[in-house]
């Protein structure tokens, strides 16, 4: 396991439309479900202290990201499990580490690694936005490991 044995994990349900043709789910949908643990986990990293609605609400971008498929997912109605980390923190933007992965009761199989870096704009101006201080700490205390994708090593 690559993901620190502290990070946030979002159990998300899969859907039988997210399967393609050849019976497994489908690359773009991984990006989904990636997505939905994002605003998954701000919601409980930030909560109303450190400002959930400040974050998504004025403004944070993807501005990139990576994934590295390890084996094909198939539907199945147990969730799967997403391990989010920290793994920088910018001025204005910050990266996420995950690990796709089934809940440990169901084996702990990898599916994928995956990376997004986020940028925080100012909506109006389209200018980069500072990270406030309450929202740094709040993404400091989940700091871990790069991501250990197969062309870093």
């Amino acid at each position: 396991m690559i993901a620190p044995p502290e990070s946030y994990v979002a159990d998300l349900p899969l859907r039988w439309g997210d399967m393609d043709s050849y019976g497994h789910i489908n690359n773009v949908m991984y990006l989904r479900l990636l997505e939905e643990a994002r605003i998954v986990a701000f919601a409980d990293w930030f909560g109303e202290t450190a400002g959930a609605e400040d974050i998504i609400g004025r403004g944070v971008f993807l501005a990139h990201q990576e994934i590295e498929y390890r084996r094909p997912l198939v539907y199945r109605r147990e969730p799967l499990a997403v391990h989010m980390w920290v793994t920088r923190i910018g001025g204005a933007s910050f990266a996420i580490g995950y690990e796709m992965r089934d809940p440990e009761a169901m084996g702990g199989t990898l599916y994928a690694l995956a990376e997004s870096v986020l940028a925080t704009v100012d909506l109006a101006s389209g200018t980069p936005r500072s990270l406030p201080r309450e929202q740094r700490d709040v993404l400091r205390s989940l700091t871990g490991p790069e991501v250990g994708f197969r062309r870093r090593r």
